[in-house]
């Protein structure tokens, strides 16, 4: 039996390795947590958002990032330390700009293809994420951001998605607990929401039901390729496979190195923070519609029914997991704009690693070497995008080793390389 490595227990490694026994492989994961999903993959939005999908390679975002820069609450925010890493990234991003109609396509048509894998494995599974599919709601208080949203939705809609515009009275009927002075908005009805780690956490007990091994608590220490075979070095000892496939978040990039590849991934932290709502006018209160407020980049979902987890801001400051307060309050303070009727003392910040590729499209697909193979670089759709990267990548693992496995609808990939 073909032996693959899985380099990452995150949503999207996991995913992989799920993706992977499907087609017959021997599969082993490794992570170097003691548990699957502490990273990226912990404490996210909880958005399955093809509405989402508008990259960020456009010009406004980068002038609004240069007006941020000082702002210390800014949507984003970017350290001026210069380092060499951070502007080849920016360079390349700034290069990707005339690709951004074309990319927010392809990854709206993606998202939308990643559903319906991601409900198979968890209906296969019996994974219960608190999953709501109720529908994603974006909101605006001004006229010029609702007149980019019509704009985005005809990219959106280009990419197969379907979407219905609101009026200000439609978005009180379809989320009465929602505060705020509305100029319109749009709801994705095939949008959902749910709990990543949740949902990671059950499909490592699945990959496991289903044989895999899973190695938590190791530090891969070093990837090396030869003779169509790949090396996995951890804790000093070697072990031969016939595959890898790189899923290790920003990570992944020191990897690739390693394997004779480049994989331009920068860390973009982001926050987050679950409103524990431990009375019941405080579950009154709380919405349970998903939302995104895109003049403020903030998401917000509800799981069950005394959680509502509120995410956004995007930081370019390298490998950096710091929590710092300055970052977490505008979280805070929108919930009690927007939902006076929750209580905010019980709330616990998070603050994780977005791996991000320059074009803002995962790299998925074969390396340099034969047997290496990437599924990483998700940024802030990982948890939307993942199901069908899996897919696509260990098709593309089956077809280098002649493994068909399970019959499993193909995805087409057309990712960043």
């Amino acid at each position: 039996m073909t032996k693959v490595a899985v380099i990452g227990a995150g949503v999207t490694g996991l995913t992989t390795a799920y993706e992977l026994l499907d087609r017959g492989f021997d599969v082993t994961v490794f992570d170097r947590h003691r548990y699957a999903a502490m990273e990226t993959s912990f404490a996210n939005g909880g958005q399955l958002s093809a509405s989402n999908a508008e990259v960020w390679t456009q010009w406004g975002i980068v002038l609004k990032g240069l007006k941020w820069m000082l702002q210390a609450d800014a949507p984003l925010l970017v350290n001026p330390a210069p380092t060499l890493h951070k502007m080849r990234w920016m360079a390349e991003f700034l290069s990707n700009i005339p690709r951004y109609k074309q990319n927010t396509v392809e990854t709206v048509r993606l998202a939308i293809a990643a559903r319906a894998v991601l409900f198979e494995m968890a209906d296969r599974e019996g994974i219960d994420f608190d999953l709501e599919r109720r529908g994603i709601l974006h909101f605006y208080d001004r006229a010029t951001d609702m007149a980019h949203a019509r704009k985005v939705n005809a990219l959106l809609a280009e990419g197969g998605l379907v979407r219905r515009e609101l009026a200000p009275d439609e978005i009180r009927d379809i989320e009465p607990a929602l505060h705020g002075n509305f100029v319109g908005g749009f709801l994705t009805d095939s949008d959902s929401s749910g709990d990543i780690h949740k949902f990671t956490i059950g499909l490592s007990r699945a990959c496991a039901r289903r044989g895999a091994t899973l190695r938590y608590g190791a530090q891969v220490e070093d990837l090396s390729a030869e003779n169509g075979t790949v090396r996995v070095t951890e804790a000093g000892r070697d072990e031969v496979f016939d595959a890898v496939v790189v899923s290790a978040g920003i990570k992944s990039r020191g990897f690739a190195r390693q394997l004779g590849d480049r994989v331009n991934i920068y860390p973009v932290k982001g926050y987050s923070v679950t409103v524990n709502l431990d009375d019941a006018e405080s579950q009154a209160a709380a919405p349970w519609i998903s939302l995104l407020d895109d003049r403020s980049k903030i998401v917000a979902s509800r799981f069950g029914a005394n959680r509502f987890r509120i995410a956004g801001t995007a930081e370019f400051n390298g490998d950096n997991r710091d929590i710092r307060a300055d970052r977490i309050r505008p979280l805070t303070e929108w919930c009690e704009r927007h939902f006076p009727g929750i209580s905010t003392e019980n709330v616990t910040p998070w603050a994780g690693l977005r791996p991000m590729m320059p074009s803002m499209l995962p790299r998925v697909g074969a390396g340099q070497a034969p047997g290496v193979f990437y599924n990483t670089g998700h940024g802030h759709l990982g948890w939307t995008l993942s199901a069908a990267t899996a897919r696509i990548v260990a098709a593309t693992v089956a077809e280098a080793h002649g493994s068909t496995g399970a019959a499993l609808p193909r995805l087409q990939p057309a990712l960043a390389a």
